[in-house]
């Protein structure tokens, strides 16, 4: 089964957006292991209104935080301390789609970042939104994987920009999963119209 783990290279890139397709693609469970603010309305609520499969299971955060910061941050304001330890995967024969917080390399704690979740049989995935400064930060996020010996693909979010992924493509060698456009809604039907699309290429992972 596979275990994949939807990381950005920043914070409001599509992160969910694309754990949404990717759940919906392979009616995968889905898990997001530390959860900061938004605890009416969380990520986890996100996915369950977007995607329409019955198999999909929604695994309970590890850390749920009431203020939208920096784990590290949040975890310090609700007097937590976040510990690897205690972030175990779920149990679960079914595929798993796991969402990080923010970029790769946000802190949890005074010493593990996000990079930290990421165990070696997880097969990563970037969601890079196009924006000033993207390829940078695209660049910096691979990079950071690589050091890590750690195999990842490529989401684009946003409008086409053919000039930006040419060169992110080309500068990192990585595969190529599909592009997000910019849509007026994302709903349920819109969801499954991007899953058939990203269906092909997540059979190669």
């Amino acid at each position: 089964m596979k275990r994949i783990f939807v990381t950005g290279t920043s914070t409001e890139v599509g992160k969910t957006i694309a754990s949404a397709i990717l759940v919906e693609a392979l009616e995968a469970d889905y898990w997001k292991p530390v959860q900061s603010g938004d605890l009416d309305y969380s990520d986890s609520h996100k996915i369950a209104r977007l995607i329409s499969n019955t198999n999909t299971v929604i695994h309970k955060n590890s850390y749920a935080l009431n203020t939208p910061m920096s784990p590290h941050a949040a975890a310090e304001i609700d007097g937590v301390q976040i510990e690897l330890k205690e972030i175990r995967e779920p149990e679960t024969t079914n595929h798993l789609i796991i969402e990080g917080a923010g970029g790769l390399l946000v802190p949890l704690n005074q010493d593990d970042t996000i990079a930290d979740l990421i165990k070696p049989h997880y097969h990563v995935v970037v969601v890079s939104r196009h924006y000033l400064g993207s390829i940078n930060h695209t660049l910096l996020t691979m990079e950071a994987l690589e050091r890590r010996g750690i195999n990842a693909s490529l989401i684009f979010s946003g409008e086409e920009h053919p000039t930006t992924e040419q060169i992110i493509l080309k500068k990192t060698g990585a595969r190529f999963l599909g592009r997000i456009g910019e849509e007026a809604e994302f709903n349920r039907e819109m969801i499954k119209r991007y899953a058939r699309l990203f269906a092909k290429s997540l059979a190669t992972i």
